[in-house]
């Protein structure tokens, strides 16, 4: 069963991570040239912190019409797979069900022009409430996910269960097939991974700027 990710009228950006590193990123990034108004959300690891965090974050002024945008890192499940590649939900899934993404297509085409020479994937990404390892990052790729993360599925079933409005995941991979991360503190000391996240802001503001337009 799929949730309603179709946009409402829109309001304010919410921009929601999980990880310090990450909120870091994205702080560097806003300092960057083509920022524009957000509000970022370090809503702590794991499916349970995202709900949470994001719930109260859509209780503040403003937060019922937000756009929601979940991001961060990711593990890619496909082989070829590279870390610093980028993945664009088409929608994303836990065991509630489903919830389809809005502007896909833009999106992943303003996140190539933002970050120029890295492969950018389409498709669905899925939720875990653990880190996953070896065969079953197999398993979730029989699914047909392309990618895995611990915080976007729940995210975005947050965001859109009072309502519908935009919401977009996009995960920068730091752990693919060919690729796997031993531990999160090896994304410290700025690999490509961080320095993609801190590209992508123009990205969501483009994003964010076409989810305000009538629809026809």
């Amino acid at each position: 069963m799929s949730a309603p990710g179709g946009p409402g009228p829109a309001g304010p950006l919410l921009i929601a991570c999980a990880l310090r590193i990450e909120q870091a990123a994205l702080r560097s990034g806003a300092r960057g040239p083509g920022r524009g108004a957000h509000t970022l959300v370090r809503t702590g690891m794991g499916p349970r912190a995202a709900e949470r965090a994001l719930g109260r974050a859509l209780e503040r002024p403003g937060g019922r019409r937000a756009a929601v945008l979940a991001t961060g890192f990711c593990a890619g499940l496909l082989p070829g797979m590279h870390p610093g590649d980028l993945v664009v939900a088409e929608e994303t899934r836990d065991p509630r069900g489903s919830v389809a993404c809005t502007g896909t297509a833009l999106l992943a085409e303003a996140l190539a022009r933002a970050v120029p020479g890295r492969t950018v994937h389409t498709g669905a990404l899925t939720g875990s409430d653990h880190v996953v390892r070896g065969q079953e990052r197999a398993a979730l790729r029989a699914t047909g996910a392309v990618a895995v993360d611990m915080e976007s599925a729940a995210t975005l079933w947050t965001a859109v269960r009072g309502g519908g409005r935009p919401v977009a995941a996009v995960r920068v991979i730091v752990d693919a097939p060919d690729h796997e991360l031993v531990r999160i503190g090896t994304v410290r000391g700025g690999i490509s991974a961080f320095r993609v996240l801190r590209a992508v802001l123009p990205a969501f503001y483009e994003w964010h700027r076409s989810s305000l337009l009538p629809r026809r």
